[in-house]
């Protein structure tokens, strides 16, 4: 019943937005008048979130571990929120460091004491940034297909359009910093998220991504810790297949669903004794995927929580339209795209920012391609020119620890000064 009426309101395009923009104005009000007018600022305290709760990793989890490692942080209070704060005891340990639920009371409670709020994906719109606070936005990765006010093609029509538009913008406003890996990223995002009819084309701290410090830091003991933990055998090569979600795979009441565009099988076949794939899916999807006959061959790690720890103790990365391989370009191992669905994908989807001729790698289309694309990669691939050049453009400031780039110029330990574009 819950289903059908879902379907029969999200028919109506102007019945949904008004729907929306009512329970936005409540939400806000509550939330101001129970949290915002209350609480007062605490100049030493900041708010962590990763993909809204979901786990701990990427920048934040970059910004915060760079914190604590440095000693003229250590009387700062960190909060950091989950989906479900019972996993993460070791960091409840800590005595500088709060562990509390998302969307919880407390964690309206700390958004709105909270100095710095350091997210890699957009806060609830309930919550509104007061003017002595800091907002720094680390989003989750360079862009390959176009977002926000770049998509020109939603298969809800001009209507969907905007309201989509509308959430990007509402968030854009509040921010006061964006953590840029590249001249590349900073110009896409400006457009994307609107920010020079905002007035905020000027916050970018351009010194490279915080969450890529690892994969120049991270030790061999780290990585053999990690095929441990997942059950990874010695001597076995290690694929990393990590396609994302699709526009068009939407299902109402359920969200995002996701169907394989090739069979494990086949790969398992001529792979299996030399060969592991791990296999992540976008965190948007819903649907869980049996993969019980693959056992030995296929492990699910959608939801593994450091994505790093997977890009670390794999030999080939294998994607489609992810942004996955922009970080995983860092360790100069080989790529495969395998873009099954490219010209619907291109064409009724999404659109891409960039020419797919110019990445690094081996780019092919048909699932008959596929074995041998993941044989040559695995028998060697050279950092040529080509690769070389990419990381040029998209990974100019990759191994300069910007991680600390980020606290020495966005979390001031003295009064905070009015941002600009720090390159």
């Amino acid at each position: 019943m819950k289903k059908e009426i879902l379907k029969m309101l999200s028919a109506n395009p102007v019945v949904r937005e008004g729907c929306v923009r009512l329970r936005s104005f409540y939400r806000r009000t509550r939330n101001k008048l129970e949290y915002e007018r209350r609480y007062a600022t605490q100049e030493k305290l900041i708010l962590f979130e990763s993909y809204k709760g979901r786990n701990y990793s990427c920048s934040p989890k970059a910004v915060y571990e760079e914190m604590i490692r440095d000693g003229r942080y250590d009387d700062y209070k960190k909060v950091w929120a989950f989906e479900d704060p019972e996993n993460y005891r070791e960091l409840a340990e800590r005595e500088d460091t709060i562990v509390i639920r998302h969307r919880s009371k407390k964690y309206f409670r700390y958004a709105a004491q909270a100095k710095y709020w350091v997210t890699n994906s957009r806060m609830l719109d309930e919550i509104q940034k007061k003017k002595d606070q800091v907002y720094i936005q680390c989003w989750h990765g360079t862009p390959l297909k176009r977002l926000g006010f770049d998509v020109k093609v939603h298969k809800g029509g001009a209507q969907e359009e905007r309201e989509l538009n509308r959430e990007y913008e509402y968030d854009a406003m509040k921010y006061d910093y964006i953590i840029s890996p590249s001249p590349f990223y900073t110009e896409k995002i400006t457009s994307a998220f609107n920010l020079k009819a905002l007035g905020k084309d000027h916050i970018f701290v351009e010194k490279g991504y915080p969450r890529n410090d690892f994969l120049y830091q991270y030790t061999e003991e780290q990585a053999e810790a990690v095929k441990k933990k997942l059950g990874i055998p010695q001597g076995k090569k290690v694929i990393l297949y990590a396609p994302t979600w699709r526009d068009s795979m939407q299902e109402v009441g359920v969200g995002c669903t996701y169907s394989l565009g090739l069979d494990f099988a086949v790969l398992q076949e001529e792979f299996q004794d030399e060969c592991v794939i791990l296999f992540r899916t976008h965190y948007f999807i819903k649907n869980v995927i049996d993969l019980k006959q693959y056992e030995g061959f296929v492990i699910d790690v959608s939801e593994y929580g450091d994505i790093n720890d997977l890009y670390i103790v794999s030999d080939l990365l294998m994607t489609d339209y992810s942004s996955v391989f922009f970080d995983y370009a860092n360790l100069k191992r080989p790529i495969i795209y395998y873009m099954y669905d490219f010209e619907q994908y291109k064409n009724e989807m999404r659109d891409f920012y960039i020419d797919i001729d110019t990445l690094p790698g081996k780019l092919i289309k048909t699932e008959g391609e596929l074995s041998g694309a993941i044989r040559e990669a695995l028998d060697g691939c050279p950092y040529d020119e080509k690769y070389r050049h990419f990381n040029e453009i998209y990974n100019p400031h990759s191994g300069e620890n910007a991680s600390r780039a980020v606290l020495e110029t966005c979390i001031s330990l003295s009064p905070v000064v009015a941002p600009g574009n720090v390159v």
